[in-house]
């Protein structure tokens, strides 16, 4: 064999190790089959069920000797068919609720005239429409005897992209994670408190104990995860991103009940740290896409 021969087959060898070990280099680097396979399910998730029929949100109006309901609907909610078929089950709940307390008076005595005639009223509204994010509020109360009516507050969040709904325990998938979240809007609540018994014409004492009071209802309003924070209204930010979000609590909640409905804004770097990865980038300095291109970074994971 050749001087030249021998150089050039050791050359070859050479070449075939160095490409052998910048695969082996590869391979090392390349993520594990587990967390490819979590990331595609974290962001194709599947759609919501849609109903089989197409949903027509009628309003409602019945007036009797002993109850009366009245439901009105936002029709622009129509065009997405599972965010219709929730808000149309809600009213219905809410109405069989009602009709389930007059049967059950008129069996029990019948009807006294001078009792309270009982009623729903129950108003949907739109909140927030653009191509990422939808949003409707159902505000309204049932009356079945007592003191006073039942406040019913309820919010709707649709992501058209992925056909679902957006839910707080989609919104922050691990419990541990509404923490933050729950320190800021205490925080908040408490400052709204505050400023309340300021504005009051209070004993001192009496307001001192208004604040314990109030600031327990706060505490125990707050501190059962999703399930205290279901009802969020997004903020509309610059380039069709959310600047954060409107949690709303009901009376009873978070305070007494003459002090009705009470609500907390959060800006999305409170919720960051929380938010599911697939749905940062909703928000305002949230990863992902450019903010002119986030419909289409949506719609690509949910494909």
């Amino acid at each position: 064999m050749s001087a030249t021969t021998s150089t050039r087959a050791a050359g070859a060898v050479a070449l075939a190790l160095a490409v052998a070990l910048a695969g082996c280099g590869r391979e090392e680097a390349a993520p594990a089959p587990e967390a490819n396979a979590a990331t595609a399910d974290a962001r194709q998730a599947p759609p919501d069920p849609e109903p089989a029929e197409p949903v027509k949100l009628e309003d409602v109006s019945e007036i009797t000797s002993t109850y009366v309901i009245g439901i009105s609907y936002a029709p622009s909610a129509e065009q997405y068919p599972g965010l219709a078929a929730a808000m149309a089950e809600y009213a219905e709940e809410a109405r069989q609720e009602l009709m389930e307390a007059v049967e059950a008076r008129s069996a029990r005595s019948g009807v006294d005239p001078s009792e309270a005639m009982y009623d729903l009223s129950l108003a949907f509204s739109e909140v927030l429409v653009t191509p990422n994010v939808v949003a409707y509020a159902a505000d309204g109360s049932t009356y079945t005897g007592g003191a006073h009516s039942i406040p019913l507050v309820a919010r709707f969040v649709w992501l058209p992209p992925q056909r679902r709904m957006l839910t707080a325990e989609r919104l922050v998938p691990e419990p541990e994670g509404w923490g933050p979240i729950a320190e800021y809007v205490r925080e908040r609540l408490s400052e709204q408190l505050g400023e309340r018994l300021a504005d009051a014409d209070a004993d001192p004492v009496d307001r001192d104990g208004q604040q314990r009071t109030g600031r327990e209802m706060i505490e125990q309003g707050t501190s059962g995860g999703a399930e205290d924070f279901a009802a969020f209204e997004p903020l509309a930010g610059e380039r069709g991103r959310l600047s954060g979000l409107r949690f709303v609590f009901p009376p009873y909640q978070v305070a007494p009940y003459s002090e009705g409905m009470q609500a907390v804004e959060v800006p999305a770097p409170v919720l960051l740290p929380s938010v599911a990865p697939e749905l940062q980038v909703l928000f305002e300095g949230g990863e992902g896409a450019d903010a002119a291109g986030v419909s289409g970074a949506v719609a690509a994971e949910s494909s």
